[in-house]
């Protein structure tokens, strides 16, 4: 598993790529949350992850829950059919904005 962190438009943009399972998932949002200031507008690009196990989904719902309680905001991009499917089922739609490509996330995190 691998984070990439860099600032679009004055969005911060994680690109992660490999399985998200309990081995994996705290070090990405270790990752994740070292650049979450306040206010501050998030994509994770999620096209590279195959995979996410319930730990991977905990990750995205806790990194969601502080980026948000101090004011700022998550969007999700490229999020796999099959992690969509799972994250319908368990409830976890209903707290993110899904994209398909960064540039919709950007325009997503601007409005």
């Amino acid at each position: 598993m691998n984070v990439t962190i860099k600032m679009v438009d004055e969005v911060t943009v994680t690109e992660i790529s490999g399985e998200l399972d309990g081995s994996t998932a705290p070090v990405a949002q270790q990752r994740v949350l070292s650049v979450a200031t306040v206010g501050c507008r998030i994509a994770m690009d999620l096209t590279e992850v195959p995979y996410m196990s319930s730990a991977g989904l905990r990750m995205l719902l806790s990194t969601y829950r502080q980026v948000t309680n101090s004011g700022g905001k998550v969007v999700l991009t490229g999020v796999a059919e099959e992690i969509q499917d799972t994250m319908a089922v368990t409830g976890f739609l209903k707290f993110f904005t899904l994209t398909d490509t960064l540039d919709q996330a950007l325009v997503a995190l601007k409005n």
